[in-house]
């Protein structure tokens, strides 16, 4: 989840997904997870059995072409990694890097093929959670990359909590611990942007806490105006929608339960949040018809003035604020109270990985190192881009440009340990089961009830497998 959310002709049709910055903590049993020894990266030293000792050199490597799948296709990220690969292929002239854009869906839906056909991409970002980055692992698609954490001190770039959201265990059984199966560009969160001509307009201030925004909403459609635009013909918008409503209600809950050790979806969370999706459709304080308009759709008429507020993640943030400049504003959801932490549903960006087909993985690991160091970071905020591990130009961004307000919450969401996993990390299946329920609760053809109990046996099913695939295993040994 994930990532940056394009549309049906860009990135991440789907969702996306960390946390980054000193004090980043996805969950604090993240932290007291034990990894498998000598596989968590903190052991990694330079090399390693049958591993070079020293940092590789691509300028040695020959002539070499680097075939990349990725789906960053929105303005600031696709500006981003351009500028990052014309860099890397002039600092090294016999590397050659095709580059393959897709959209988010394509590449979720093309590319294990890929992976397991004669001639695979050398890179690839793939989606973290159990349907792309633990299914690959589990096939043998992506090589672990441990040494490499440690030949280019990737466990002191980014906090360890970053990395274990790109771990898998040695069973291939859990997502979360183990070993390291690629790393991420961007850190990125589901925020509310605002439209502040429109808000002045109907005599409301950029809301401070929830209770603000919700109040607000009413006032709004009172006025003639749109509160919230909203397109779900994509699907995965009701998700991320749906995710902050939840986490606004029992975060913690949320995350055990994406993280694999909660009590699952049949809870007052669950239903409060589909409930409250279904009053502000039934009041309209939606669009209107929102389960036939695209992302792209909505994200363009709320530039253009028709809407109060968008509810999407900081990937959009470059787009908007091209046509939107000074008129636009962002924020974490407001918190319960004026200066309470803040919580939402966010993450890294899609890891970036290396393939187990590739005949450069020296060559590809380098790659992967330029394009995640502290130039890339900056580079990428000079793009309008979320860096994971923001750098120097972050602390230089004024905190009253939009800019400013996007890593300022980045920091505080951070700090306060507000950030819940995307939902479709918590089982191989879940967000076309997701998706798909929640566009029928927007339709009114499914109840907050039924979705409830729909969600939780899924999780309840993969749960019960998980354990006993662990079980298994351990009795093997």
């Amino acid at each position: 989840m994930r990532i940056p959310a394009p549309p049906r002709t860009t990135r991440r049709g789907t969702l996306r997904r960390a946390r980054a910055v000193a004090g980043l903590a996805l969950g604090a049993a993240l932290l007291a997870t034990a990894c498998v020894p000598g596989t968590d990266g903190s052991n990694a030293t330079r090399g390693g059995p049958g591993a070079s000792t020293a940092i590789p050199d691509p300028a040695g490597a020959g002539k070499v072409t680097l075939t990349v799948w990725d789906q960053e296709i929105r303005g600031g990220t696709n500006g981003a990694i351009k500028e990052l690969n014309d860099e890397f292929q002039e600092k090294y002239p016999n590397v050659r890097i095709r580059r393959v854009v897709r959209s988010f869906d394509n590449l979720k839906t093309t590319l294990k093929l890929a992976l397991s056909g004669n001639n695979p991409p050398d890179v690839v970002q793939a989606n973290q959670g159990y349907p792309d980055m633990v299914a690959f692992v589990q096939a043998g698609l992506i090589l672990p990359l441990d040494t490499y954490a440690g030949i280019y001190d990737w466990n002191t770039r980014y906090p360890g909590t970053l990395l274990n959201l790109n771990r898998v265990s040695a069973d291939g059984s859990t997502f979360g611990t183990g070993r390291l199966y690629g790393i991420s560009q961007t850190g990125e969160y589901i925020g509310l942007y605002y439209n502040k001509d429109v808000l002045r307009d109907a005599g409301l201030e950029p809301p401070r806490t929830w209770a603000d925004f919700t109040a607000s909403l009413p006032r709004l459609k009172q006025r003639g105006e749109l509160p919230v635009q909203f397109g779900n013909l994509d699907q995965f918008p009701a998700i991320h929608t749906f995710g902050v409503l939840q986490d606004q209600f029992d975060a913690d809950q949320a995350r055990d339960t994406v993280l694999g050790r909660g009590d699952g979806f049949d809870n007052a969370s669950t239903r409060r949040a589909a409930a409250t999706i279904v009053d502000w459709t039934k009041r309209g304080y939606l669009a209107e018809g929102a389960n036939g308009l695209g992302y792209d759709d909505a994200a363009k008429q709320f530039a253009s003035g028709d809407g109060a507020y968008l509810l999407t993640g900081t990937w959009l943030l470059a787009d908007l604020k091209k046509s939107m400049r000074d008129r636009l504003g962002f924020m974490p959801p407001p918190p319960a109270t004026a200066e309470g932490p803040p919580v939402t549903t966010g993450g890294q960006g899609l890891a970036w990985s290396v393939t187990t087909g590739t005949k450069h993985p020296d060559v590809a690991a380098a790659y992967l190192d330029f394009i995640t160091n502290e130039h890339a970071a900056d580079v990428m905020t000079r793009h309008g881009v979320l860096p994971a591990v923001p750098g120097r130009a972050a602390d230089r961004v004024s905190p009253d440009t939009v800019d400013g307000q996007m890593i300022a919450g980045w920091k505080r969401l951070n700090a306060a340990d507000g950030l819940v996993p995307y939902l479709d990390y918590a089982t191989p299946t879940f967000y076309d089961t997701l998706s798909k329920n929640l566009q029928d609760v927007i339709g009114g053809k499914v109840s907050p009830d039924r979705l409830a109990t729909t969600l939780d046996r899924e999780y309840d099913a993969f749960s019960a497998k998980r354990r006993a695939g662990r079980a298994g295993t351990e009795d093997e040994r």
